[in-house]
């Protein structure tokens, strides 16, 4: 019997432990499905709000309003530790939840404008509780809060457990009677919530700014057009077949280029397969869309009935012909040779395009020829007394400021002179000394003779006269005598690729043969009295008083010009050959370049340090043109090495003659503007936006002007 006795007591210890474990399951699921729903709730600032800094509670249930005491279960069911982080992701942003704690580190940027508590912007006045719900009565009307279903949780005691009483309890807890908070702010707090108005009253005022700007816009451009509305080319523009309606489409043009380049290939396939017949209408079709296309470069350019039945007809052969003759790879074959042809031919027009331009910018334009004829004719009319220039005592006078301008171009040199003394002071104290060609010489002083610039001094020269400048003292002279420089410039198998022939026949001009582009290196011969003397080219117009350059000091250099040097720009790698030991070891590649066609000699300082004879022996070094490419600028910046004093960069801007983009700001302020390049103001290649400059100097008035038709 005790064994039987203690068999049953044992089966019942453990029994009694088997149902306190589901007692303890079911408890724990019990609480786990009231817990779940009100952390999701809560989580979502839907259900509650709780700051338990100030130990808030708002809730709604189907249960009367509790006290105080509720709050504090809250208290206990949860730990210090879960407590205190609660508290510190809690902000005045709005209810807890996890997106909350999740922004706690946010920047202030990020921070809600206006907070606002819902204790602190709710009135609870009477409230009607009901099962579904509870209306809470504000100052803007009765709004809704929220309904919570009475049978979520029947009230009750589940277990002995303190947690989930709490759970229980806390699901019955009302809106309590409670006045709004009047926490106060910190000052920075303060402060901030100031900033976080002002940013969002200043974004309103913009945003509304924007939109009203835009809408008067949009008014505007609709107001426009409906003005127009009524007209056929409004209508026909924004019409559903506008693109068959555009002028500048040429999608018939293309279509037809297409057809004539499968019809050449189709024609070369029946020749090939003996197929005379459709070789011939080929051809036939052929001939048609040539007559037709034209020079035509849009659609409308084309006769539109007769364009369109020719690629209608052009077709109909090329269906046949693909029907019979189609062949991938003799097809392919064919397109590639006519792609090589079209290359070739390419280079050949590039080549071509070239050699024009050069020519067209290096040949005197028919009516200065003119111009130059009349007035040499004059000038041999005139007695031998009426050929001098007044004035000659002032030639060699050195309280004057003197100019030397070199050219065989008589409208270019009037125009340098003309815009010189315009803009001078004291027209008086200005004298120009001209040297031109023997072909020129009397066209030079005629126009001169007939054109005098108002007070100031005037004196022409012809190069032929300098006994001096002969072959045996000046090397330019020598080698140009030599066979190889013939050679180079005088036969006529040269090199036919695209880099030699446009480099050789870029340095095969013809001023480069001429001794007026080198002359410049001879000023102490040609004026051996003046102690200082302004270089100009022909190409430049002045702007400004040159006056102001006479008193600027050179420090002991001998040339003051401009440097052109940019950030890889024009230094003396992109002129000299620096695969030469002698230019390698005597010169800096990173030097800076400078500019000629006005520059500033100390003609006292030159005959101190023999600039010519420097000239010379580089010269002779570069016979055969290894040390630099034909010209007068390389050896320039040879010769004038480290004696080049920098001038201000408004002294002289420079572009005009090929670049289009040159600042116009720089050119207004520029005391003088250089054409050079290619596009000279005398020619038609000139740029229009620069061209203006130049001509206003002109006398288009002037009989000899228009008989030669000499317009702007």
């Amino acid at each position: 019997m005790r064994l039987k006795r203690g068999t049953s007591n044992l089966s019942v210890q453990r029994s009694a432990r088997s149902a306190r474990k589901c007692y303890l399951a079911v408890s724990s699921l019990l609480v786990l499905s009231v817990l779940t729903p009100l952390l999701f709730l809560t989580t979502q600032g839907g259900l509650f709000r709780i700051n338990l800094g100030s130990k808030d509670f708002i809730g709604e249930t189907k249960n009367d309003l509790k006290e105080s005491d509720d709050f504090k279960q809250i208290d206990n069911m949860f730990p210090k530790e879960v407590i205190d982080t609660i508290v510190s992701s809690i902000d005045d942003s709005g209810p807890l939840s996890l997106n909350t704690a999740r922004r706690k580190d946010l920047s202030s940027s990020w921070v809600i404008e206006q907070p606002v508590s819902v204790l602190d912007s709710l009135q609870v006045g009477d409230s009607s509780a009901n099962a579904n719900g509870i209306a809470i009565q504000t100052q803007t009307g009765n709004h809704s809060i929220g309904k919570i279903s009475g049978s979520l949780i029947e009230s009750g005691k589940v277990g002995d457990s303190t947690l989930a009483d709490a759970a229980l309890n806390l699901t019955s807890v009302k809106v309590p009677d409670v006045k709004p908070s009047e926490e106060k702010l910190t000052p920075a707090q303060s402060a901030r919530k100031k900033l976080r108005m002002e940013r969002k009253v200043k974004r309103l005022r913009e945003l509304t700014q924007k939109d009203d700007t835009t809408a008067a816009r949009l008014e505007q451009v609709v107001a426009e057009r409906s003005k127009n509305i009524g007209s056929g080319s409004v209508l026909s523009k924004y019409s559903i077949w506008r693109r068959d309606h555009d002028e500048n489409s040429d999608s018939l043009v293309r279509l037809m280029r297409d057809q004539l380049i499968m019809a050449r290939v189709y024609v070369n396939m029946a020749q090939s397969h003996n197929q005379v017949h459709i070789l011939h209408q080929l051809r036939a079709r052929i001939r048609d869309s040539q007559r037709s296309l034209g020079e035509a470069t849009t659609d409308a350019e084309l006769p539109r009935s007769v364009a369109s039945e020719r690629v209608k007809a052009m077709g109909q052969i090329l269906s046949v012909a693909r029907e019979q003759l189609y062949d991938c790879a003799g097809i392919t074959k064919k397109l590639r040779a006519m792609l090589q042809f079209s290359e070739e031919q390419a280079r050949v027009l590039k080549k071509q395009s070239t050699f024009l331009s050069q020519l067209a910018a290096k040949t005197l334009p028919k009516g200065i020829h003119c111009l130059s004829m009349k007035l040499t004719i004059d000038y041999y009319k005139l007695a031998e007394s009426d050929r001098n220039f007044p004035g000659g005592e002032k030639l060699e006078d050195n309280r004057l400021f003197h100019y030397a301008l070199f050219s065989d171009n008589v409208l270019a040199a009037s125009v340098v002179v003309n815009s010189t003394v315009c803009n001078a002071k004291d027209p008086s104290m200005h004298v120009f000394h001209l040297v031109t060609d023997k072909l020129n010489y009397a066209a030079m002083k005629m126009w001169f003779l007939a054109n005098p610039p108002g007070k100031a001094t005037i004196d022409v020269q012809n190069i032929d006269d300098f006994t001096w400048l002969n072959s045996s003292y000046c090397p330019v002279l020598r080698q140009l005598e030599s066979a190889a420089m013939k050679e180079y410039y005088f036969k006529a198998d040269h090199p036919t690729t695209i880099a030699a022939g446009s480099s050789n026949l870029k340095y095969r001009n013809p001023k480069y043969l001429s001794m007026l582009n080198h002359l410049r290196f001879y000023l102490p011969e040609v004026y051996p009295k003046l102690d200082k003397i302004l270089f100009l080219d022909d190409d430049i117009v002045v702007q400004k008083d040159l006056t102001p350059l006479w008193t600027v000091d050179l420090h002991g250099k001998v040339n003051g010009a401009v440097e052109t040097c940019g950030h890889s720009f024009h230094r003396f790698d992109k002129y000299l050959n620096f695969s030469n030991p002698h230019i390698k070891r005597n010169f800096d590649p990173r030097a800076c370049g400078w500019a000629y066609g006005m520059n500033v000699f100390d003609l006292q300082q030159w005959k101190r340090k023999d600039i010519t004879g420097i000239y010379h022996k580089w010269q002779d070094m570069n016979e055969d043109r290894v040390l630099w490419k034909l010209g007068t600028l390389p050896p320039g910046l040879i010769t004038f090495y480290n004696l080049t004093y920098p001038l201000q960069k408004s002294w002289h801007v420079l572009g005009l003659g090929y670049n289009p983009s040159v600042d116009r700001g720089e050119i207004e302020g520029a005391a003088v503007i250089h054409y050079n390049g290619n596009m000279k103001p005398w020619l038609e290649l000139a740029m229009s936006k620069y061209k203006h400059y130049w001509t206003r100097h002109v006398k288009y008035d002037h009989p000899f002007l228009q008989q030669c038709n000499i317009s702007p």
